[in-house]
This record gives C-alpha cells, structure tokens and sequence, in this order.
C-alpha cells in the first residue's frame, strides 16, 4: 500500500477508534466521536460511594492514583 492508501478493514486487534486522519470524512468523524464520547461517559461514570472508596483505598494501598487503579480495571478487567 502506498503512503497515502488505507485498509479496506481494520486490522486485527484494532479498536475502531477515532481516526487520526484529519482527511478523513467529516460525517463518518462526526459520528465515530460522539460514538466514543458516549463509550467514554459511560465507561468513566462515576461509580457508587462505596465501590469508588474501595477502589481508592485500594489505589492508595498499592502507592497509585485513583485514575491509574480504575483504568486498570477499565482496561484489563483486573482489580489489582
């Protein structure tokens, strides 16, 4: 492929994420970032009182930020 082309299909393990091609066409950029604004307030909504103390009291346990810990969890699955 030339330096200007692009894969017909993502390939494997990539997340349709927003494109980083600013030529890219305005309508489909649109939707793709309100799509992954939407994913992203729903993935950072702010948990109950309780889950939210455990996790920083958990990060803080583990000499890590709040964001760090629940980005760990958010990522990977994994409570550290």
């Amino acid at each position: 492929m030339g330096a200007g082309a692009r894969a017909p299909f993502p390939t494997l393990g990539h997340n349709q994420g927003p494109p980083l091609d600013p030529d890219e066409d305005p309508g489909v950029l649109s939707w793709r970032h309100w799509c992954w604004k939407r994913a992203h307030k729903r993935a950072w909504k702010t948990p109950p009182r309780e889950i939210a103390l455990r996790r920083l009291a958990r990060a803080e346990a583990l000499g890590i930020t709040y964001h760090a810990y629940t980005l760990e969890i958010l990522e990977r699955g994994i409570y550290l």
